[in-house]
């Protein structure tokens, strides 16, 4: 490979990256935005192509149709995911992230099929179900929407207090469990600890299936005292969150942001954008 070959194909790869992965530029919001519609589209046709199919009994080139369909939606994703791979400077980074698994994930069920038509009709209609996976690149879009960045960051902040939080439910779960497998006993429906441990956790969220009832006395008040604490895993995980929330919005009024690419995160004394170098407005 000539020098002149591998500047062109380092240029291909840097436009490619910045139409792919620079949310910065309206290009790739764009791309963005026809790939999730895209995925919604072919979801969509899952959907009819489920519901059509257990209502009505379709001819040969109906559901040909509906193959080809698959198909193209199939070859879009599978080459976004392809160039997506080519365009990353460390692809093997990409392949292995979360984004990846995603896409890989969208494309995955389609060949499974198609390499494997002998697999057993059960496993062909669980994979069949698994492209719904697709609506997960909607996420995506939502990443460019500044209400969504301020959500996560407000959950990435309180990480620390929801590990907490959550560990000690956990723990409560397990003493409530294990009382009611000691109360109850197998004669009531509590036949194992990890089934005492299910209701539980079925109790403490207030859903209450009724498919497991205590019957005695010291069982209902283990009962009623796991609904009064389940109140609280939705006010206190909300509460956390929404303190956040608070301190994130009152943050973000106080940045600066570069009127020409939108950048933020600028060192307090910085005068020019540390993306694009346009002159930062003052600070107020």
């Amino acid at each position: 490979m000539t020098r002149l070959q591998r500047v062109t194909i380092s240029a291909l790869r840097q436009r490619l990256y910045h139409l792919l992965f620079d949310q910065r530029t309206h290009s790739s919001r764009r791309f963005e935005a026809l790939c999730g519609l895209f995925a919604l589209l072919s979801v969509i046709v899952i959907f009819i192509e489920s519901g059509i199919g257990t209502t009505y009994h379709l001819t040969y080139d109906q559901w040909h149709a509906f193959v080809w369909l698959e198909v193209a939606f199939t070859l879009v994703f599978t080459l976004e995911y392809c160039l997506r791979v080519f365009c990353w400077p460390q692809p093997a980074r990409y392949v292995f992230s979360f984004w990846g698994f995603i896409d890989l994930a969208t494309i995955l069920p389609f060949y499974v099929i198609m390499l494997w038509p002998q697999i057993g009709v059960e496993y062909l209609f669980a994979w069949r179900a698994m492209r719904v996976i697709r609506v997960l690149r909607i996420l995506k879009i939502l990443r460019l929407m500044p209400a969504l960045n301020s959500l996560w960051g407000a959950i990435v902040n309180s990480r620390h207090q929801l590990i907490i939080f959550y560990a000690f439910i956990s723990i409560v779960m397990i003493v409530a469990g294990a009382l009611m497998y000691g109360i109850e006993g197998p004669v009531n429906g509590f036949t194992t600890l990890s089934t005492s441990v299910y209701w539980a956790i079925v109790t403490v969220t207030t859903v209450g299936y009724g498919d497991i009832t205590p019957h005695t006395a010291p069982g209902r008040m283990v009962a009623s005292l796991l609904i009064l604490i389940g109140y609280s895993v939705i006010a206190i995980p909300t509460g956390i969150i929404s303190a956040q929330m608070t301190s994130e919005f009152q943050k973000r009024r106080q940045e600066r942001v570069c009127p020409h690419c939108k950048q933020r995160d600028h060192e307090p004394r910085a005068h020019y954008c540390n993306a694009c170098g346009t002159a930062l407005p003052n600070q107020k």
